[in-house]
Formats: C-alpha cells, sequence, structure tokens
C-alpha cells in the first residue's frame, strides 16, 4: 500500500480540484499556496538581484536563488507529505493539499469566461476578459484574436496547469508538485528577457523548460486521446499538426499542446502576436487551418480540454489500481 499513496492522493487530487476548483471562501482567510511562492520568489529578487552587479554576479545568483528555493520546496514537501501521511486518512488529507496545486477548473472557468463576454458584449467584452489571462495587447484583437489568444492559454496552461504538476506529482509526490510549482512560478515572474531579469533569470526560465519538456508531449498525446472521444475532432489532424508545426513554436514546449489542439478542431492559432505594442511574427500551429475563430470554437476547444483531462485523471486512477 504505501507504494500507492502518491496515485491515491492524485485522484483525490484531480477529483476535488475537478469538483471544487479553488475555494473561495478559503483563500479569502488564508493566502493561496502559490501566493505564498510568489511572495517568497518576489523576496529573493529584491535581496539578490542588484542593480550594481555585473551580468555574470546575477547570472550566479540567479543560478543560486533557483536552486536553493528548489532544494527548499523538495524538503518542505517531503516534510509535509511525511507528517500528512502519518494521520488516519493520509492520503484524503494529501490530495486536498495536493488539489491546490491543480488549475484544472480554475482554467476552465477563466477560459469559459472569456467566452462568455463575447457572447453577451462582443468584443470588447472579450478584450477585457481575455486581457486577464494573455499577455498581449488587448486593444490590438479583434473577435478572432480574442478567441486564438483564449484558446492558445487554454492549450498551453493544460500543459503546464495541470499536466506537469500531475506528473511531477505521480514521480515524487507532493515535493515534485511544490518543486515544480516553485520553477514554474520563478519562470512566471523572473524569467523574462527583460534589463532586470535577463541574467538574473536565466536559469529559472532553462529550469522551466526543462522540467515542462515531458508535460508537453504526453499534453498533446492526452489531447489527440481525447480528440478520439469527441464528434467532429480529428485525431489525425492533431497528430499531422504536431508533427509539422509544434518545434516551429518559439518555446520548446508550448506548440506541442497548441499544435495538438488545433489540429484536432482544425484551428490555426498563435501565428504574428502584438506584445506591448511590438509585433511578434510567430509561425501558426496548425498552419492553413481556420483562423477566423469565435466564442463557439472556444467552447468546442473546452469540450476537448475537459475530455483531456479526463483521460489523465482515468490514467492516474490506473496507475492507484496496478
Amino acid at each position: 500500500m504505501p507504494d500507492l499513496l502518491h496515485p491515491v492522493a492524485l485522484v483525490v487530487a484531480i477529483l476535488a480540484d475537478a469538483a471544487f476548483g479553488e475555494p473561495g471562501w478559503l483563500y479569502r482567510r488564508m493566502a493561496h499556496p502559490i501566493v505564498l511562492i510568489g511572495s517568497v520568489i518576489a523576496w529573493a529578487d529584491r535581496r539578490f538581484n542588484r542593480d550594481s552587479d555585473t551580468g555574470a554576479a546575477r547570472r550566479r545568483a540567479g543560478r543560486l536563488v533557483c536552486a536553493t528555493l528548489t532544494l527548499l520546496a523538495l524538503l518542505l514537501g517531503w516534510g509535509i507529505q511525511s507528517l500528512l501521511l502519518s494521520l488516519p486518512g493520509g492520503p484524503l488529507w494529501l490530495g486536498l493539499l495536493m488539489s491546490t496545486l491543480i488549475a484544472q477548473h480554475s482554467l476552465y472557468t477563466h477560459v469559459g469566461d472569456v467566452a462568455k463576454a463575447m457572447e453577451l458584449s462582443g468584443v470588447e467584452g472579450g478584450r477585457i476578459a481575455v486581457a486577464r489571462i494573455v499577455g498581449r495587447d488587448p486593444e490590438a484583437l479583434d473577435g478572432a484574436g480574442i478567441a486564438r489568444a483564449a484558446i492558445e492559454s487554454l492549450a498551453e496552461n493544460f500543459s503546464d496547469g495541470i499536466v506537469a504538476p500531475i506528473l511531477w506529482g505521480l514521480v515524487l509526490g507532493l515535493p515534485g508538485m511544490l518543486a515544480y510549482k516553485v520553477i514554474n512560478t520563478m519562470d512566471s515572474m523572473i524569467g523574462h528577457k527583460t534589463p532586470r531579469h535577463l541574467d538574473f533569470g536565466r536559469a529559472a526560465a532553462k529550469l522551466d523548460d526543462l522540467v515542462n519538456l515531458p508535460a508537453s508531449r504526453l499534453s498533446a498525446l492526452l489531447i489527440i486521446l481525447a480528440s478520439l472521444t469527441r464528434r467532429g475532432a480529428d485525431a489525425g489532424g492533431a497528430i499531422r499538426a504536431v508533427r509539422r508545426d509544434a518545434r516551429r513554436h518559439k518555446s520548446p514546449n508550448a506548440g506541442w499542446p497548441e499544435a495538438a489542439l488545433a489540429g484536432a478542431l482544425g484551428f490555426a492559432i498563435a501565428g504574428p502576436r502584438r506584445y506591448h505594442g511590438v509585433l511578434v511574427a510567430d509561425p501558426w500551429m496548425n498552419d492553413g487551418g481556420r483562423w477566423q475563430l469565435t466564442a463557439a470554437d472556444i467552447r468546442a476547444s473546452l469540450s476537448l480540454y475537459w475530455r483531456a483531462c479526463a483521460v489523465l485523471g482515468a490514467g492516474v486512477l490506473i496507475a492507484s489500481l496496478s
């Protein structure tokens, strides 16, 4: 039984997050774990990323911070997991804690809000809603651009917000999930190519690419399998899009789930985007697909997304019983 505790807890985590998401009543009274992680990273950035340091010194400091915070997350996760598993019903309590590190429900809600806003308020409402989940300039987006942005966010975050933490949870339990979330949050906060973070955040960005590599490939496979269960989805199209376009994406990982989702539903997503007034000429995922997308296409993507989550959950359940 001890060997099964991680998968059993993960099954609980997946079901709890799918059913309840993030309980607002709880996080109005206490900080979300990701908020706490972000606070520590922000402190380390202020303390060790000094403007007076050379680029080499900043890179050394960034590597040290990245390694230290990752190691601390592993140790903290191991301690909490050991404590919870020593209690009656340990896998249940561990699973409920793990559910806070998975984003199935919240991702569905945020992307669904974009479709709802477009349906109720048109382009202006869609711009407001999509600005909450993507970094590109919302004023430059028309209706099709809003829909593509929401679908791209859904695909990419399926990989790094759901598949990756669950995969690392299967491998290392809570320590793996917590360490992954620390690395992913470091990348989102300091892994940017800005003057302040180009050197200091380099280690975090590279480590994030590394730990997301297996999950991105698995995400594409899950979307392909899910497309077999949805009428109108094309598993063959998903496979062709992944093989042709995934490696053309500027990110070593995001192209895999994006190409799979686009190919499965016949969409073309990614492509040229505008960030902070600068046009970025990125390649299309599923080049040649339909790019004039609507709120209905967001909802079709959400339908396929939930099926992919179900396939992932079924795989974890099988692992817990094997």
